[in-house]
């Protein structure tokens, strides 16, 4: 497989089985920057139709030793890797840190995130079972849940670490093998989990990591060995994917974008509501699918509302990801960084009013001075017609908007294609149900928001995906239904 140079010292980041692999191919390279200091982090040679073929044949064949053993043998192994991620912690969060650019703190919550999940999946995987169904003159059925294959997980870039865990668990958990493709933009902290997979004492060529863009993900999704394709990303790309997939009937999971509202009712707990709205908005520099960017405000608490979050956003930490002040960090990139000022930038051509932050910003450490920083935005005066509103910014924007009636909210929140989250802060316990209820998608926050434990399902309405992440539903994701009928008299014949 082709090589992954990080910081002066040679470490391939394509793992084909457990052996770190190297092309003997020249082809071309990408950086890799670091987003707290803008400097090239390592180099990146993206994964071809050999390395890929390689990599699935490596998989398929693990797959037959693998899906043979019993949930408890797999389970056993998933749990020492599990084991060896909370011992591992500070080592995976800190290169989370440098390939990603978020706050020391997020990332230990994000490593911790993924060992529950391969915790939790590994119960799971000792209770996989079918359904016995008694029939006339003794005969019956049964039915048995059995693994699909080698399936294919594609990450986004701003959950690098966790959500190849989220992909991986499960699939592994049902009997099956993995090939991952990281975001070329973050294409570290893959290669960690596969060496932990690989300590834990799983067969060689469960879990195995290509890395490239557009083209090796492609080349993942046609590939005739492949059963199966998980996708975290945005909705043009997952429609891609979704189409790719079709061609050999592919099931897929797809976790896409959103545009998620946030509704605060005049009788909520104003400080709880203006902490769950930064915890909406400001999560890993505000590069969270799930964001609830439209946030609804009772027109009775706007005025205080509005005064109490900027002046709260006003004293977020920004700097050095890797201090334990920090409370924001780096964008991911300087691309991205630019596009997300752009939005701020049209939010006022079109008349909203910056309250505060939108800015870029250069922390006061030299050795940060080209990372890819900005100040934390709120907007107010928003209106439903704005670019801000209507399209993801996937940035730490804050869109504030005025609302007077429940009917009038409702119909607002879900005026959009997408729908994978909701909240609602208000201590009216009837409304809150009715309201959730009423709301069009699929993870909805009563009193909190971008809660994500992984034993309840994660995943959206609409054009914000199909399928779902975590819980035990997912298991139904990873396997496939076999029905056996079995016969104890004579064959009734009508010939």
């Amino acid at each position: 497989m082709r090589v992954l140079r990080l910081r002066g010292h040679h470490s391939p980041a394509e793992l084909l089985g457990w052996e770190r692999r190297t092309s003997r191919e020249k082809c071309n390279t990408e950086h890799v920057y670091e987003p707290a200091t803008g400097r090239v982090l390592c180099h990146l040679e993206p994964c071809g139709a050999v390395e890929v073929d390689q990599a699935v044949k490596a998989a398929k064949s693990a797959f037959g030793l693998w899906s043979k053993l019993s949930g408890m043998e797999r389970a056993r192994i998933m749990i020492e890797a599990a084991h060896i991620i909370e011992a591992r912690r500070e080592e995976i969060a800190e290169m989370e840190v440098v390939n990603n650019g978020k706050s020391i703190t997020e990332a230990r919550l994000d490593v911790d995130s993924a060992r529950l999940c391969i915790e939790y999946y590994a119960g799971l995987a000792t209770t996989l079972a079918g359904q016995h169904v008694q029939l006339p003159g003794g005969s019956f059925a049964y039915t048995r849940r059995e693994p699909l294959g080698v399936c294919v997980g594609i990450g986004a870039w701003n959950y690098p670490f966790q959500i190849a865990a989220w992909k991986s668990a499960p699939a592994l958990a049902c009997g099956n093998s993995m090939v991952f493709k990281p975001s070329p933009v973050t294409p570290v902290t893959a290669v960690l989990l596969a060496e932990v997979y690989a300590a834990a004492g799983a067969p060689e060529g469960l879990f195995n990591v290509v890395q490239g863009g557009q083209e090796t993900g492609s080349l993942l999704c046609y590939h005739p060995d492949v059963a199966k394709v998980s996708f975290t990303g945005s909705v043009p790309t997952g429609k891609k994917i979704m189409e790719m997939a079709s061609k050999g009937v592919k099931p897929v999971t797809l976790e896409l974008g959103g545009k998620s509202p946030l509704l605060i009712f005049e009788d909520s707990d104003l400080e709880n509501a203006v902490s769950g709205a930064l915890m909406a908005n400001f999560l890993s520099q505000g590069q969270v699918c799930s964001n609830g960017t439209r946030v609804f405000v009772h027109k009775d608490i706007l005025p205080q509302f509005v005064e109490d979050v900027v002046k709260r956003t006003r004293a977020i930490e920004i700097g050095d990801p890797l201090l334990e002040s920090t409370r924001m960090g780096a964008l991911v990139s300087r691309p991205h960084l630019e596009n997300v000022l752009s939005f701020v930038d049209q939010a006022k051509k079109e008349g909203a009013s910056v309250l505060c932050g939108g800015e870029p910003f250069v922390p006061s450490d030299p050795k940060l001075k080209d990372g890819y920083y900005m100040t934390p935005c709120v907007l107010g005066y928003c209106t439903d017609d704005m670019t801000c509103v209507k399209e993801e910014i996937f940035g730490p924007v804050m869109s504030v908007l005025s609302f007077e009636t429940e009917q009038e909210v409702l119909r607002r929140a879900n005026d959009t294609t997408l729908g994978l989250a909701a909240g609602v802060f208000t201590r009216d316990v009837k409304r809150a149900h009715r309201v959730v209820e009423h709301l069009q998608a699929g993870s909805c926050f009563i009193n909190n928001y971008n809660i994500t434990p992984v034993e309840v399902p994660f995943g959206g309405f609409k054009m914000s995906g199909v399928g779902r992440e975590n819980g035990q539903v997912t298991i139904e994701h990873y396997s496939q239904l076999k029905t056996v009928f079995v016969e104890m008299g004579d064959v009734d014949s009508l010939f």
